[in-house]
């Protein structure tokens, strides 16, 4: 059997895992965004500890998914929850590095004049520093997404599903054309996601040079 025709005939079973694979993998994504964004802003006051704390997370994201994945099913039992957890932790990193390097890397003599012109703190967080930094934040997001994106396969060894679960059958049963129903749309949601946070990215640089712009 062709591979189009067999996609004709299993499409019902596609669109079911490819919809528990971009919930899981939207849900770890966006809960990672909600710590790391914050915390990578707070170690840019914290420079002594900034080492300390991506060094550790750097370490973390060494240990392979499967172990992780082992953990967490035996602390969290099997399903949707505990796939979340890891892929949570494995988007940490690259947001939480990036909205760091990003913000301190801002040159100082527009914090020096952001400051000049009476702004607070806050004011210098939001309007100078964020947006400048924007680019190197969306390089973040962009790389956790894709790293969420292919790790999200291997959930199947814990039962939460996704098009991991096509991969596995497909391999279990010498079937090729499983496998590539669940591995190509997999490939094309992380280069689709890819290419438009790039888009973004490009973007926010292009506003972040008018806005330096601006400011000189």
């Amino acid at each position: 059997m062709s591979f189009w025709l067999f996609l004709q005939k299993n499409n019902a079973i596609l669109l079911k895992a490819l919809g528990q694979h971009i919930v899981i993998c939207l849900v770890a994504l966006g809960l990672g965004f909600l710590i790391a964004f914050p915390v990578g802003i707070l170690l840019t006051h914290k420079r002594k500890a900034s080492a300390a704390v991506l060094g550790f997370f750097g370490v973390v994201n060494t240990i392979p998914s499967l172990v992780l994945l082992g953990v967490a099913m035996v602390v969290m039992g099997i399903g949707f929850a505990p796939a979340v957890a890891v892929l949570f932790v494995y988007s940490l990193l690259p947001i939480m590095r990036n909205t760091y390097t990003g913000i301190t890397d801002v040159p100082y003599k527009y914090i020096k004049a952001a400051t000049g012109v009476g702004m607070s703190p806050m004011q210098i967080l939001t309007k100078v520093e964020i947006p400048l930094a924007l680019p190197a934040i969306i390089t973040g997001i962009r790389l956790s997404s894709i790293y969420i994106i292919s790790w999200a396969t291997l959930s199947t060894f814990i039962g939460a599903g996704g098009l991991g679960d096509l991969i596995w059958s497909g391999l279990q049963s010498y079937n090729y054309n499983m496998l590539m129903l669940g591995a190509l749309p997999a490939t094309f949601l992380a280069l689709a996601v890819s290419f438009l946070l790039s888009l973004a990215e490009r973007a926010s640089a292009r506003y972040a040079q008018g806005a330096k712009g601006k400011r000189t």
